[in-house]
């Protein structure tokens, strides 16, 4: 069988089923970019492949996934960093007018080509420790032409590097100054007017919004859902992160990929997750920064066998994270998950809250070949490391 490339004398985790997945002798073949076979090397087929490569024992994990972040914005935020350090809650620096509406300033006086340039660096550092796809929001213009350019600023990344782009329409990240009082007002140009701009340019993936005493009401979130369904976006949702409004159960009625953040979520909301294979995005990037106390329910989760994914949440105000590898440390500190938990979560489970499971997230004949090689002498390495990039190498699409 002829192949591109086979990667020989490998320690696989292929994440495929449940746990890790591991094969101590292991072999991965591919194929225009897929694929051809991952596995045990006494168990492949008889192969010749155009180019060989010996990984002398090294550990071969999918490639690693993160499917929450905001790459695409203006500006920073540290001087509120220093505020919350001074004793400010997030709730009083948006209500004060920082927050969502400052970045939103800065990213609608950015050019496309600004925002990109400003965006690359927070991805060559999720690409430099492993990441092969990278899910980006927008989110931070407010108003049509504005998510419009943080979209196409979101698909310009995937082409100025190799990693693969999902871009997620999130017009209802917060109120706009020019709609304060209005709510309802601006809703109804997310749903009129965004989200069919957006669709008809086929700018994004899924749609987003932010369920949340400062952000928008379930009734408004509904709203956005209906119009993102009747052009058939997939949804996900920003929920239960400050308070419990009941917007994972909202979510899952709609058949959301995931519900992110859900430090607050209850019994109900995990129920309702569980029965429509909502994922649980978990961010503990944000849990660390803004110094929350009240953990997601981890144990609740795992029992109820709704799938758990990690994301770094990256954004200029309540996680400046690039680090998958500090998130999964994050994870199984902060939030009790175990190694093999947290290896899924970057990679099987990610997949799956992104809806590309079908393509990427594990070793496994047929998809994409992302990889990521790693000098480790075992899986957990990449979990109880701090600060330290143990990657030798890492294949996107078989290149």
């Amino acid at each position: 069988m002829l192949c591109d490339r086979i990667w020989r004398q490998a320690r696989l985790a292929t994440l495929a089923g449940g746990g890790l997945g591991e094969v101590p002798d292991g072999l991965v073949a591919a194929r225009g970019g897929r694929i051809l076979y991952a596995g045990p090397a006494a168990e492949a087929p008889a192969l010749e492949a155009r180019e060989t490569t010996h990984c002398d024992g090294r550990w071969i994990t999918p490639g690693l996934i993160d499917p929450h972040t905001h790459l695409v914005f203006g500006g920073d935020r540290a001087h509120e960093f220093e505020l919350r350090l001074a004793g400010a809650s997030y709730e009083e620096i948006a209500r004060a007018g920082g927050g969502i509406v400052s970045t939103m300033t800065a990213t609608r006086a950015a050019t496309e080509n600004q925002l990109v340039q400003a965006a690359l660096p927070r991805l060559d550092a999720l690409i430099a420790e492993g990441a092969t796809t990278v899910e980006v929001k927008s989110g931070y213009g407010l108003a049509l032409e504005a998510e419009l350019k943080s979209l196409r600023t979101a698909r310009a990344l995937g082409r100025e590097r190799p990693v693969s782009i999902r871009t997620t329409f999130l017009g209802a990240h917060a109120l706009p100054p020019e709609f304060a009082g209005d709510a309802d007002g601006y809703i109804d140009l997310v749903c009129r007017e965004m989200i069919p701009a957006v669709a008809a340019e086929g700018l994004a993936d899924a749609v987003d919004a932010f369920c949340e005493g400062i952000g928008f009401t379930p009734a408004q979130t509904r709203r956005v859902f209906e119009a993102a369904q009747a052009l058939g976006l997939p949804v996900k949702l920003h929920a239960e992160q400050l308070s419990n409004l009941h917007g994972a159960a909202l979510a899952a009625e709609f058949g959301a990929l995931s519900a992110d953040h859900l430090e607050h979520l209850d019994e109900a909301g995990i129920a309702a997750m569980a029965k429509a294979g909502t994922v649980a995005t978990l961010l503990p990037g944000a849990y660390y920064f803004v110094r929350e106390t009240k953990v997601p329910p981890v144990a609740a989760l795992r029992a109820a066998g709704v799938p758990m994914a990690l994301a770094t949440d990256c954004n200029p105000g309540t996680s400046p994270l690039t680090s998958l590898l500090l998130l999964m440390n994050m994870a199984a500190t902060l939030f009790r998950m175990t190694v093999d938990e947290c290896l899924a979560g970057v990679t099987r489970e990610a997949a799956r809250a992104l809806g590309l499971l079908g393509e990427t997230g594990t070793l496994e004949a047929g998809k994409w070949c992302d990889l990521a090689i790693w000098d480790i002498e075992r899986p957990a390495e990449l979990v109880y490391r701090m600060g330290f990039n143990p990657l030798h190498a890492r294949v996107w699409r078989g290149q």
